[in-house]
């Protein structure tokens, strides 16, 4: 296998790009040290927002604990129920999330629910936990996706733009290499490469920018859970535009569409109603 990553356009060439780091005998994948710092930092600012907001931040420590648990079981159990072809056929690659597979819908519906139900528990504001939770969740999705980068999987298909990413072809999923990519694969050195959007830089980058957003606005909203339906808003946006991208789509049964453009176009439209009528409704008790 290959391990070179090239962005030629930006004359970035990166040689020997492991998609692991050896501890003694045993191999941890960067994909899950990526995923835990972008846990471990959104804890640290949904804690950090906490303590400035006049709340207290070991809620925050007490129920990420269970968050990132059931998080992480959603969203495997989101990508092999989408996947389930793949994996019927050899049970065992369920328990195998080294190799990547994580749909991040999943993960944020389990976060929600589990969510949900500890803060009724503490006879918590959810409205205001999600808020605080919103600006920690988008940075986790924000580092996350560097994951992808070592895994060299969630691309999109072939572009000559100036982010073009250059893959060799023995470190990504054949099934994933569309006729467009073969037609324009290149041979470097020997190599055979695909180049492609690099559409896990397109969302970290997205991603980054809507955290900056939300915790800019954090102060400024209208009512408790608006920031949390920013959130969704912004999020579904750029996930909309960059799952059409992708050669890696989840598909809808029946509907044969992307699984991730649905529920993003869903998201939206949701969430733009909900702060329509939080923000009518907030009026309204401004004005009595």
């Amino acid at each position: 296998m290959d391990y070179n990553i090239n962005f030629p356009n930006l004359h970035i060439y990166l040689e020997n790009v492991g998609k692991t780091i050896m501890i003694g005998d045993f191999a941890i994948a960067y994909y899950g040290i990526v995923i835990a710092c972008g846990m471990i930092g959104g804890v640290l600012i949904a804690a950090t927002i906490a303590k400035r907001s006049g709340q207290d931040p070991e809620d925050y420590f007490d129920m990420a604990l269970y968050a990132i648990i059931f998080a992480v079981l959603g969203a495997r159990m989101y990508f092999v129920i989408f996947n389930w072809d793949y994996y019927a056929a050899d049970l065992t690659r369920i328990f195998n999330i080294r190799e990547g597979g994580l749909g991040i819908y999943g993960g944020i519906i389990a976060s929600i629910i589990t969510v949900y139900i500890l803060t009724r528990r503490k006879k918590l504001d959810f409205g205001l936990v999600a808020d605080t939770a919103a600006p920690a969740l988008i940075f986790g999705q924000c580092l996350g996706r560097w994951g992808n980068f070592f895994n060299r999987e969630a691309f999109g298909g072939y572009t000559d733009n100036l982010f073009a990413m250059q893959l060799p072809v023995s470190a990504v999923r054949r099934n994933e290499i569309t006729a467009e990519l073969w037609e324009h694969a290149e041979i470097i050195d020997g190599i055979t490469y695909i180049q492609v959007h690099p559409t896990f830089l397109y969302e970290s980058m997205w991603n980054f920018v809507l955290m900056i957003s939300l915790l800019f606005y954090w102060k400024h909203r209208k009512f408790n859970g608006e920031v949390f339906l920013l959130y969704l808003l912004g999020y579904g946006v750029g996930r909309f535009w960059i799952e059409s991208l992708r050669t890696d789509q989840l598909i809808l049964p029946i509907l044969e569409v992307p699984v991730s453009m649905v529920v993003a176009a869903l998201m939206v439209v949701g969430s733009a109603i909900w702060i329509i009528l939080g923000r009518r409704k907030s009026r309204m008790a401004e004005d009595k």
